[in-house]
């Protein structure tokens, strides 16, 4: 489908106000590798697919940079990495003191708070007060933060809304176990207002559920009215059945890229203690690193090492490969925005389990077993239930399979993007 098959649809439609047409669109991210997180995934997938509409697109990304299509230009924004030096405190260089962007990002570091954000946004601002004349429109991948609105006024900036990071904060904050970790999280998270404020002064926001939209109502306060939701997509030619890998009895796969609260890890190692004793072959495999932390101090503590393996830096394929081995996929997170590995899961055929934190229940809707959020006990007895009868599982995973390839399609999200686009356009009356 093309640019041209399409904007009569869409135009047709109560929410498409301009006719769509190529465009000159800069996608910015932070950090924009995927195996950063969903957010990588997120900037290599919509990237991809307005290219494939026809918009001449370009992403600006502090390091770790981004995977990209042939074609689709990469700006290099490099921040000062701090987190990769040995001891951040001696990063400062005599040029630094000349940046403020530079500044900044050295002295929240040093004080305890995330100060990259904002800084790959004041690297932004600068790069486009010389290259603004390049693109017609800026898509921010969940900065947010103050230059963005000074960018909006010359170039009109959408964003796309994953989760309101007040929930990490929150349940970062809830982890703690002594008042002063308590009050590193809160010191850490201290961008998050700033985000909040920033939200609700976006005048066009892209969210991917519903459950996002109305989390950044309810936590900050946004018009509802000016979000609009498109599920993220999923690459169906990496992620889908085979007929030719079997699945591995008592294989549970999970994918934990930071032992953060907000993942659940530690949900799935307490729900997994209950069902191994009556199950020999159960095993748990980790897609990421198993760090030092709470969770890895469960697995000790309840004597569950040996069931546990984990790998990290695997290609896409070789996690959709995971996923067709898995009995059952586990997803127990405290909150998603979204979930790109339930999605992910779900289209390779797998059997899904997962909690109903945040978009979870709206993800895998009637095609996966759904536990409160919390409630190790009804995620155990889940998780067995599919171990315990292969067929079940194999019919789940059909249907999660059905469900992955109507629901989650980049298309549709990189159309909505662009209505957005259009419509931004529209009301500048820079539409031609």
């Amino acid at each position: 489908m093309t640019l041209n098959t399409t904007a009569n649809a869409l135009a047709a439609t109560p929410a498409a106000t301009a006719p769509i047409r190529p465009l000159r669109v800069l996608v910015a991210g932070y950090r924009s590798h995927p195996y950063v997180g969903g957010q990588g995934v997120y900037i290599r997938e919509l990237t991809t697919a307005l290219k494939a509409l026809g918009h001449d697109v370009s992403v600006a990304s502090g390091p770790p940079f981004p995977q990209l299509d042939p074609g689709i230009r990469l700006i290099e924004l490099p921040s000062l990495d701090l987190f990769a030096e040995s001891n951040a405190f001696l990063a400062l260089r005599p040029q630094h003191l000349m940046n403020w962007a530079d500044l900044s990002e050295w002295m929240a570091h040093n004080s305890g708070a995330f100060g990259e954000l904002n800084a790959f946004a004041l690297r932004l601002e600068r790069y486009l007060l010389d290259h603004g004349d390049d693109f017609d429109v800026i898509h921010d991948n969940q900065t947010l933060m103050p230059p963005f609105a000074r960018i909006n006024k010359q170039i009109p900036v959408v964003a796309t809304i994953h989760h309101p990071i007040a929930v990490d904060r929150e349940f970062a904050i809830a982890a703690g176990q002594r008042w002063w970790e308590k009050l590193l999280s809160h010191r850490w998270y201290n961008f998050v207002d700033v985000q909040a404020r920033m939200t609700r002064k976006m005048p066009r926001l892209l969210a991917v559920s519903e459950s996002a939209r109305h989390s950044h109502v309810e936590h900050y306060r946004v018009d509802a009215d000016k979000i609009r939701v498109a599920f993220n997509g999923i690459d169906h030619a990496v992620f889908h059945p085979d007929a030719e890998t079997t699945r591995e009895p008592g294989l549970i796969v999970t994918t934990a890229s930071a032992d953060a609260p907000i993942k659940g890890l530690d949900l799935l190692i307490k729900a997994l203690a209950e069902i191994v004793p009556d199950r020999p072959n159960l095993r748990l495999h980790i897609i990421g690193q198993l760090r030092d932390g709470p969770s890895k101090r469960a697995l000790e503590a309840l004597g569950l090492r040996d069931r546990v393996t984990t790998s990290s830096g695997l290609s896409r394929a070789e996690i959709a490969q995971l996923y067709r081995r898995a009995n059952v996929v586990a997803c127990p997170a405290r909150f998603e925005g979204f979930g790109f590995p339930a999605a992910e899961a779900m289209a390779c055929g797998a059997a899904v389990c997962t909690s109903d934190g945040g978009a979870l229940p709206e993800v895998v809707g009637d095609c996966g077993l759904v536990s409160p959020v919390e409630d190790t006990r009804a995620l155990a007895a889940n998780i067995a239930s599919l171990i315990d009868d292969p067929e079940k599982a194999e019919a789940l995973g059909a249907t999660a399979h059905q469900r992955a390839l109507a629901a989650f399609n980049w298309e549709d999200h990189a159309l909505a993007a662009s209505q957005l686009y259009m419509d931004a356009l529209a009301e500048r009356g820079t539409v031609s």
